[in-house]
C-alpha cells in the first residue's frame, strides 16, 4: 500500500530583495494511513515553509524548484490552484493552526465561520438547500461535542472572544474535521496553551487518529510533545532532512549529530542544558553539503560534497557520511 503523504527531494526558494533564499534543500518524509508523524526543528529551520508547500499557500516570490509532493499517489506540485482549493484544501487535507485567537475572526460567530469551510470544501453529500444547511449544522454539533466544548448547540452562535484559549483551539480542531479530511496538518497547537490544556489537547488529538481514521502531520519543536504524542518521527535542519524513523528509535538512539545536540538541548532529556555552538545558516548563502557542517563536531571533508542517505544501529534513516 503506498503511503498517505511522500515528500521526496522537496527543493524550495524564496526570492528576496537580497537575493535568491534557499529555504527547503532536500525534504523527504513519508507519512503512512492511521500514523502520527511528528516534525522537528529549530525555528527557521524551514517547517512552516514545509506546510505552505504541502497546502499550495506559498508566499509571493517562493516557489518549489524540485521534488515531489505524493498525496494518495497524487503529485500537489503538479495541481493548479483551483484544483488544490476545490479537491485538496478542508476537503482531503485539514489544517490545525498555531495560534486559535488569530485565526478565528473576532467579527463573526464561530458557526458562522465554520459553515463556510464546509460551504466551500464539504465533498458533496447529495441533500440540497435547508435540508444540507442541517445536516451540516447537525455535523458541527456533534464534533463540538467530541471535542468537549462546553454548550455545543449553542456554541456555534457565540464569538470567538467568548471561549478560553483551550476551547478556541478544540473549535479549530472541529474545523479542520468538519469536512472528513484523511490528513491533518497541525502547526504547533498547543505552542499558546497552559501544560494542563496542552496534555487534554494531545490527548484528545491521540483519541482522534483512531476514532475518526485519519493521519497526523504534527509540527513542533518540542521533543515532550513528540514523545507524548507520535508515532514517526522527522528531524529537519536549516531546510534538510537529517534523520527518519520510528519515534522510539530516534529518541533512544539519536544517530545524527544534529539530532544529538538538539536532544541535548532538551531540559526533560540533558544532565545540564548545553546550547549548540554557533547558529543556523542563512538560506541565502548556505554552506554546501550537509548544512550543519559549520557546528558540527564530527565534521570532515566529505560533508560538505553530498548528503548521503544511509541506517544508523537502530534502523533509523540518516543523512550522514558517518552512515553512508
Amino acid at each position: 500500500m503506498i503511503p498517505l503523504l511522500h515528500v521526496s527531494d522537496l527543493h524550495v526558494s524564496i526570492r528576496t530583495d537580497a537575493g535568491i533564499a534557499s529555504v527547503l534543500d532536500g525534504i523527504d518524509l513519508t507519512l503512512e494511513r492511521g500514523r502520527i508523524l511528528g516534525v522537528v526543528g529549530e525555528s527557521g529551520c524551514g517547517k512552516s515553509t514545509l506546510i505552505r508547500t504541502i497546502m499550495g499557500i506559498l508566499p509571493k516570490g517562493a516557489r518549489a524548484d524540485a521534488g515531489e509532493i505524493l498525496f494518495e499517489g497524487e503529485n500537489l506540485l503538479a495541481f493548479s490552484e483551483a484544483e488544490l482549493n476545490s479537491r485538496v484544501r478542508s476537503s482531503r487535507i485539514g489544517f490545525i493552526p498555531q495560534d486559535p485567537l488569530m485565526s478565528l475572526n473576532p467579527v463573526f460567530k464561530v458557526g458562522t465561520q465554520m459553515l463556510e469551510i464546509m460551504r466551500d470544501h464539504a465533498p458533496p453529500d447529495g441533500l440540497r438547500g435547508a435540508a444540507r444547511q442541517r445536516a451540516r449544522v447537525q455535523r458541527l454539533v456533534g464534533l463540538l461535542r467530541r471535542m468537549q466544548v462546553p454548550d455545543p448547540e449553542t456554541a456555534l452562535e457565540r464569538y470567538p472572544h467568548q471561549f478560553s484559549g483551550g476551547q478556541r483551539q478544540r473549535l479549530l480542531i472541529a474545523a479542520a474535521l468538519a469536512c472528513a479530511p484523511g490528513l491533518v496538518i497541525a502547526d504547533e497547537p498547543t505552542t499558546a496553551l497552559d501544560v494542563t490544556t496542552q496534555h487534554e489537547i494531545l490527548l484528545l488529538l491521540r483519541e482522534l487518529v483512531g476514532e475518526f481514521g485519519i493521519s497526523l502531520l504534527f509540527v513542533t519543536h518540542d521533543f515532550g510533545v513528540v514523545a507524548e504524542l507520535c508515532d514517526d518521527l522527522c528531524v529537519i535542519y536549516a531546510g534538510q532532512t537529517v534523520e527518519a524513523g520510528p519515534v522510539h528509535a530516534v529518541l533512544s538512539a539519536p544517530a545524527h549529530p544534529y539530532t544529538v545536540a538538539l536532544l541535548a538541548c532538551h531540559p526533560d532529556r540533558a544532565d545540564s542544558f548545553q546550547g549548540i555552538p554557533g547558529s543556523v545558516p542563512s538560506p541565502l548563502a548556505p554552506p554546501p553539503g550537509c548544512r550543519f557542517t559549520p557546528r558540527c563536531l564530527h565534521t570532515t571533508l566529505p560533508c560538505s560534497a553530498a548528503v548521503p542517505t544511509g541506517r544508523s544501529a537502530v534502523g533509523t534513516a540518516v543523512k550522514c557520511v558517518l552512515y553512508a
